[in-house]
């Protein structure tokens, strides 16, 4: 029988693969991408879950496609 860790958070891809590599501060994202600082908060708690809106903002803000973060999080949510 095979155990498969869980998929991780999108929030913790965000935090150790995005901004803490470039010195991104939660506010500074918050301003440059229009999100509220607390939903962003709550998503690098892994409290919330990404939305559209979410993965819109930060797919232009990293340059990733759209898509990207809410696929995260589905991958996330099958565990």
């Amino acid at each position: 029988m095979s155990h498969r860790l869980p998929n991780i958070h999108p929030g913790e891809i965000l935090a150790e693969d995005f901004m803490e590599p470039q010195g991104i501060s939660p506010g500074h994202l918050a301003n440059a991408t229009g999100l509220p600082v607390a939903r962003l908060r709550a998503i690098l708690l892994r409290r919330e879950s990404v939305t559209p809106a979410v993965d819109a903002a930060l797919s232009h803000y990293f340059g990733t496609s759209q898509g990207y973060w809410l696929r995260l999080q589905e991958s996330c949510d099958k565990n």
